[in-house]
C-alpha cells in the first residue's frame, strides 16, 4: 500500500486540532481515529474521543487559534512518522515535534504518541 491514504488520514486527525467547533471535530475523529484510540505526548494521555476533545479544548485555551502543520510524512505497515511545526493564531511557528501513529486494518488511527521539549 502506498503512503498516500495513511497521509490523508493523518492530515484529517491533525485539522481536528484546528477545528473548536464540537461537530467539525467529531466528523473529522470519524473519518480518522478509531473510537478507542490512544494519545500520548509529554503532558498529558488520553484514551479515546472525549479524553482527547478534552485535551484539545485544553489547548486551545492556551494557543488561541493553536493548529499543527506537518511538514514530513513517512509510513509503512500501518504505522507512521510526522514532523510538525506547532503554529499559534497569527501562523507563528511556537514549536515543533515529531508524532507516531499507529492505524488498524480499516486506516483508522489506534495510537497517536508525539515527542516534543517540554518548557
Amino acid at each position: 500500500m502506498s503512503q498516500q491514504p495513511l497521509q490523508s488520514i493523518w492530515d484529517t486527525y491533525t485539522a481536528s486540532w484546528k477545528s473548536d467547533s464540537a461537530a467539525d471535530r467529531e466528523a473529522l475523529f470519524s473519518q480518522s481515529l478509531d473510537p478507542a484510540c490512544t494519545y500520548n505526548d509529554p503532558l498529558a494521555t488520553a484514551q479515546g474521543w472525549t479524553q482527547l476533545t478534552a485535551y484539545m479544548d485544553d489547548f486551545h485555551r492556551q494557543v488561541p487559534g493553536g493548529h499543527f502543520v506537518t511538514h514530513y510524512f513517512a509510513s509503512h505497515n500501518q504505522q507512521s512518522i510526522a514532523k510538525w511545526n506547532m503554529v499559534d493564531g497569527s501562523g507563528q511557528v511556537i514549536g515543533e515535534g515529531v508524532s507516531y501513529g499507529r492505524y488498524n486494518d480499516q486506516n483508522r488511527l489506534v495510537a497517536m504518541t508525539g515527542f516534543f521539549e517540554t518548557p
